[in-house]
């Protein structure tokens, strides 16, 4: 589908924990010694105006990085709402912006991005930046055709909407089969935690497929609210061991500020 587009979203509560959580997978890949090839199959724009019209037009980064700026924001998360504060919320970063500042500076970078506006609003986000390719292609089957060069270290993030089912199955079928073409690999996916719990049968799945640990929260949420969501979560494989803690820490946080916060409230 070419609907989807994360602008409406960016800075949400599902976007904290995910982009909480890639700070520290990515800090703790800043010490690595060897090359990463770093791969993303939904890249979005790259970067974000949280006061720009789309944005605005939901108010939804309001409830999530809005909420935790000026030194607000739970211990844990503030390395990366510092980092945040210093790009400015007119310039938000996505996950594309938060590797290209973070991985070391000899990572390359493969970016796939379907829809038409999001790609080329990424091409121009990452314009100058000769590590980094950018393809218009569905980023489940051409990520699979890739392969990283001689000791370099792979790093795959897998964010698609999940506007529908299909996403959820597709997803099924592609990461047994991405864990296998990459034995080595890093493979980060995030997961959204629906209110009617329909992707619970399906995390407890990708935990069955390899070595993973699940960094997740969950909001309260108003029974008159109008969404679909209750929580977000990383299921993150064969991740440097040091950045487990971290990751957890920062799920934990999270469960806790938001205990008491209801979507909207």
């Amino acid at each position: 589908m070419l609907s989807y587009q994360h602008g409406f979203h960016a800075g949400n509560r599902a976007d904290v924990l995910k982009h909480a959580v890639l700070h520290a997978l990515f800090e703790g890949f800043s010490k690595a010694t060897s090359p990463l090839l770093y791969v993303e199959t939904h890249s979005g724009r790259g970067r974000y105006d949280l006061k720009g019209p789309q944005s605005r037009k939901g108010g939804e980064a309001d409830d999530g990085i809005l909420s935790m700026t000026d030194g607000k924001a739970p211990k844990p998360l503030q390395p990366w709402v510092r980092f945040v504060e210093q790009e400015g919320i007119q310039n938000y970063p996505g996950s594309p912006a938060h590797a290209q500042k973070l991985l070391p500076e000899k990572s390359r970078y493969i970016l796939f991005e379907k829809h038409p506006a999001e790609y080329e609003a990424l091409t121009k986000a990452m314009a100058g930046d000769d590590r980094i390719q950018i393809r218009k292609a569905d980023g489940y089957g051409s990520a699979l055709k890739l392969s990283p060069r001689t000791g370099e270290q792979m790093v795959c993030l897998v964010d698609p909407s999940y506007e529908t089912t299909r996403d959820i199955n597709a997803l099924a079928l592609w990461t047994p089969k991405a864990l296998k073409r990459w034995p080595r690999a890093t493979l980060i996916l995030w997961l959204p935690l629906f209110r009617d719990g329909r992707e619970a049968e399906f995390g407890e799945y990708l935990t069955t497929l390899d070595e993973c640990f699940v960094a997740g929260a969950r909001w309260p949420v108003d029974a008159l609210k109008e969404t679909a969501l209750e929580g977000s979560a990383m299921v993150v494989y064969r991740a440097p061991p040091e950045t487990r803690e971290p990751c957890l820490n920062i799920a934990s946080a999270l469960q806790s500020w938001w205990s008491n916060k209801p979507l909207g409230g």
